[in-house]
């Protein structure tokens, strides 16, 4: 735009700044976008490990296509349904203001879109960037269905960070070489913990290790002296891993879509639904260098300890002797299976770039257990009680184990004003105390199933702490809160203290996040003002553990006015 010289009158200064700012106002309106996509979700022949299964995945592709947007940008995505499962979409991170009906979660906020029909995802990205994902929100259709979706900064707005020369989205899967679906089917027939995963993979592939796999091993070929930007995604359904590139640097920029003080590490440890954006310099010897994932595993049970591999290519780099063949890549050090104090001081460094917004006026203060548990057989001979013991598998948050409503969606429900789906009594803290970590009576484990939600009033300020148990297991169970960001306060081993553990809080410069993971056989503390009224899932993000039980949802009152009120559903909403 060409500006010419103001002229002296006073009154012409004024209209003309009364003009422009009208023209701001409209250009910031104008530079926002809206992206129209169709999803096709149906079943496609894919060959991983030798073997072609009948992969559900979008449009054809696995994983799933990649969403660039930037922030301001509205998403219009029609889901068509033509599989033989039911399904929801979930946009994992994403605010979703007032907007419940775009979230996902099956039963939740919606029901399902059944086969041969279809729903609308419309809403809008609103003061977030950086790299966030979606994925089924049905059974075990996500170890297929998912993607990434980058959020770029608004137009005019640079990076925090040195501009990389490319960008890479790095999704860190699992494949079961069996139908994902059947393998949950089988588990929850039998109430024993489900069969473990085949391979992990890199952008839908294994890599180099793995049977039949390495014709096709993701490669990244980069110029040497370049930055690049890497975007992990923990895509995997039930694993935390490790994850490292041979010889090279990471320098930690974001999680979830919040910006991190940068800080460099040789590995980084990222759970089911988290995000980590990371920088690498090719400043190495011209060569082929192997990034590799495999599992942090923290819990008494069978885990999958094969490691998946891509390859960081220097276009640079020099042929073997043999043939002109490329030479071997070099492999990275990554740590043992079960390093918790790796895993600890990776997320210890995660500090937001300036001072946060954290709630100081607390208005709820609550203790959530969550863990597993087992279910007690009138039979244990019978085929549906193989779990230990005779005895089901279930998982628990205060000792209550959600149970998805089937009749009606919570949110439909709710909106609808329709009684007998769920309640709101919820419990606040466990309704025993016990020594969560330590040796819990078989009393004890056997949790009680049912429909329960917290209430909470617009814009309560809310702090939940997540105590780890040692029944079944201690384990490290990432709890992910739709339609909000948080800030992790603290954390610890052993159980949470009231009196002295609140005084090493970090109340200045805590990360922001959607996904945080408890200790194994610990605790950790999160803050968040409930400024987006509906029904939000809170949950376990180890998809073993969701059909357990491993759940509670908030119930976020409305405020006061339109701006304060969940928006009415769209007219496509599925019904159950």
């Amino acid at each position: 735009m060409e500006y010419h010289k103001l002229g002296d009158k006073p009154c012409s200064s004024h209209l003309f700044f009364a003009i422009l700012l009208v023209f701001v106002f409209i250009a910031s309106f104008a530079d926002a976008a809206i992206h129209f996509h169709q999803f096709v979700i149906e079943a496609k022949p894919v060959k991983r490990l030798c073997r072609t299964h009948s992969t559900i995945t979008v449009n054809g592709q696995f994983p799933g296509p990649t969403l660039e947007v930037r922030d301001g940008d509205t998403l219009v995505i029609t889901a068509i349904n033509r599989a033989r499962y039911n399904v929801t979409l979930h946009w994992h991170g994403v605010r979703q203001l007032r907007n419940p009906w775009a979230d996902g979660p099956e039963y939740v906020t919606q029901c399902p879109i059944q086969p041969g029909r279809s729903y609308t995802y419309r809403f809008t990205i609103q003061n977030q960037e950086g790299t966030l994902w979606w994925h089924a929100h049905s059974r075990w259709l996500r170890a297929t269905v998912y993607g990434a979706l980058i959020i770029y900064p608004g137009m005019g707005r640079p990076y925090p960070f040195l501009m990389p020369k490319k960008e890479i989205p790095i999704l860190l899967g699992e494949w079961w070489d069996r139908n994902p679906m059947d393998v949950l089917r089988l588990a929850l027939f039998t109430g024993a913990a489900p069969n473990v995963s085949d391979a992990f993979t890199i952008n839908g592939q294994p890599g180099d290790l793995y049977r039949c796999s390495s014709k096709e091993t993701a490669v990244f070929p980069v110029e040497a002296g370049e930055t690049i930007l890497l975007r992990i995604i923990n895509s995997a359904l039930n694993q935390e891993l490790f994850f490292g590139l041979a010889n090279h640097k990471l320098t930690v920029v974001a999680v979830d879509a919040s910006y991190t003080k940068p800080f460099t590490t040789n590995v980084i440890m990222i759970a089911p639904g988290q995000t980590t954006d990371v920088l690498i310099t090719a400043d190495q010897q011209p060569a082929r260098y192997y990034m590799a994932a495999h599992a942090y595993n923290t819990a008494n049970a069978p885990f999958d300890n094969t490691t998946t591999t891509a390859i960081l290519e220097y276009k640079s780099a020099p042929c073997s002797a043999k043939k002109g063949q490329p030479l071997k890549p070099i492999f990275p050090q990554l740590p043992g299976f079960n390093d918790t104090a790796t895993a600890t001081a990776f997320t210890a460094q995660l500090r937001s770039p300036y001072k946060a917004d954290v709630p100081m006026k607390i208005d709820e203060s609550l203790l959530f257990t969550v863990g597993l548990g087992l279910i007690n057989c009138t039979n244990p001979n019978s085929p549906r009680c193989q779990g230990p013991n005779g005895t089901r598998f279930a998982a628990s948050i205060n000792n209550v184990s959600f149970v998805f409503p089937r009749r009606n969606s919570l949110m439909q429900a709710y909106y609808q004003g329709q009684p007998g789906i769920f309640t709101t009594d919820f419990p606040p803290v466990p309704p025993i105390q016990f020594d969560y970590t330590g040796n819990v009576s078989r009393g004890l484990w056997q949790p009680v199933k049912a429909t329960k939600l917290f209430k909470l009033r617009y814009r309560s300020q809310v702090q939940v702490v997540f105590q780890d148990t040692s029944i079944v297991t201690v384990e490290d169970h990432p709890m992910h809160l739709h339609g909000y960001e948080f800030y992790v306060i603290g954390s610890g081993f052993g159980n949470f203290n009231p009196r002295t553990d609140p005084a090493k809080f970090n109340l200045i410069d805590p990360p922001r996040r959607n996904t945080i993971g408890t200790p194994p056989g610990g605790w950790v503390a999160i803050r968040f003002e409930a400024d987006n009224p509906g029904i939000w899932l809170l949950h376990c993000h180890i998809d073993t553990h969701l059909p357990w039980g491993l759940a509670m949802a908030f119930l976020v009152e409305n405020g006061v006015g339109e701006l304060q009120t969940v928006q009415p559903p769209p007219l496509d909403l599925p019904q159950c």
